[in-house]
């Protein structure tokens, strides 16, 4: 029995190993350290936003923690893409995820002394805003060099794939730790966590890398102009802004959304966004071992209307039971937009000109944020959470199917794009 339960559970792992990012050790040991650190950035993230719910009974006061750490990437992170594309990645990594351990170390002295304010909470959050701004594109832009091309969309499924399982972990462990020792331990937690991802990153052979040298360095605007000149990258960069302006900003709203609509502590908001990331990791582990028998932007357009139809529904029907499953099911719509749009987006870039286009996914999905969390916060203060839920998926879904239209989703198949003068042929999935 024994040797049965063993010989299965290594069949299990020569499974999860075949999937083409994990085939590298480089990789294995950035996206552990990854997992790691993320949970404790989730635990930060619900500890903080339930402290300061606490503190100010104010839904936008409590959404703009989001929106000023977003703000310095809208700022900044197109910038930071070509950054990426001229500094030692892995190096930088290293520096940046210090100053995110520094932040959360801040945090957690200034709450246990009673120190902590409003104003404090929103400085760092700036900080951390532009920490993210730099070490997002950089990071993004890394994972093809651990992996090379060819797993390219397996690596960010994988990334995708930790994240979400960090957003079940991080916030159910949130809700225990915060409710048994107040917020101040989750922020210590947080600070511990990014040893892991810096060790990892210590322990990557530079020399296993896939890094291309094309010599090349482009202006500031040559991502914007790359991405822009193709109808698919065009419509998928549209989709996302909508998803971020008014699909996303649910992850805004949601403390105020579980405490005033249905009654939770923040244990049951600490649920709510376990089985957001429940549902977004259920589809990113779909992706990173299927996802290539699929064509990408099918998928991406499609789970744009799952997304909008989520939304809608999660406003109309606010009981903590339904609300669980639909946030699994718009959690995992979100994911395989996101995932499908990022792969197509850096696959289709040239070499020289990657860090730039992971930029402007990174200034759209989190620079964007903090119009899309303060419209929310606006609309949920002035009538109700689940308004602002439902206003959300009306307008996702009505560009989703739009956009949908016009790219032929129901009339046609998607044409190819077109190859770039230049640069790499671009497939459409």
């Amino acid at each position: 029995m024994i040797r049965s339960f063993s010989r299965a559970g290594s069949a299990v792992g020569r499974g999860v190993l075949s999937i083409g990012a994990l085939q590298h050790r480089n990789f294995r040991l950035f996206i552990a350290g990854q997992f790691v650190s993320l949970c404790g950035t989730w635990m930060q993230s619900v500890a903080l936003a339930w402290l300061v719910l606490e503190m100010t009974d104010s839904t936008l006061k409590t959404g703009l923690v989001a929106t000023l750490g977003a703000l310095p990437v809208l700022l900044f992170t197109l910038y930071g893409g070509v950054v990426a594309d001229r500094v030692n990645k892995r190096f930088w990594l290293m520096v940046l995820q210090s100053l995110f351990l520094l932040e959360a170390i801040v945090l957690g002295f200034l709450t246990v002394q009673h120190r902590i304010t409003v104003p404090w909470i929103y400085a760092l959050a700036a900080f951390t805003g532009l920490v993210s701004a730099f070490e997002i594109p950089i990071r993004q832009a890394y994972l093809i060099e651990m992996v090379g091309k060819s797993n390219l969309m397996s690596a960010i499924a994988m990334n995708s794939t930790a994240f979400n399982l960090s957003r079940v972990v991080g916030p159910a462990l949130a809700g225990f730790v915060n409710a048994a020792f107040g917020p101040a331990t989750c922020f210590f937690v947080n600070a511990a966590s990014f040893l892991a991802v810096l060790i990892g990153l210590a322990r990557i052979d530079p020399s296993a890398t896939h890094q291309e040298h094309t010599g090349r360095r482009a202006g500031v605007r040559a991502g914007l102009d790359h991405v822009f000149s193709l109808p698919l990258p065009r419509a998928l960069v549209i989709l996302a802004t909508v998803f971020t302006l008014f699909g996303a900003s649910l992850i805004a709203i949601l403390p105020s959304f579980a405490r005033k609509e249905l009654g939770a502590s923040v244990g049951g908001y600490g649920a709510l966004m376990a089985a957001f990331g429940m549902g977004a990791a259920l589809g990113a582990i779909t992706l990173a071992a299927v996802g290539n028998r699929f064509p990408r932007e099918r998928v991406a357009f499609t789970a744009g209307i799952g997304l909008g139809v989520g939304l809608i529904l999660l406003g109309l029907v606010p009981v903590f039971a339904v609300t669980v499953g639909l946030l699994v099911f718009t959690g995992l719509c979100m994911a395989l937009s996101a995932i499908m749009t990022n792969t197509v987006l850096q696959t289709g870039a040239p070499d020289h000109l990657r860090g730039q286009v992971v930029g402007l996914y990174s200034f759209i999905v989190v620079g964007l944020a903090p119009f899309g969390s303060a419209q929310a916060s606006w609309v949920g203060e002035q009538f109700a959470p689940s308004v602002a839920i439902e206003v959300g998926g009306v307008v996702c879904l009505t560009a989703a199917l739009l956009v949908s239209w016009q790219m032929g989703l129901m009339r046609r198949p998607i044409a190819v794009i077109e190859a770039v003068p230049g640069g790499p042929s671009r497939e459409d999935g």
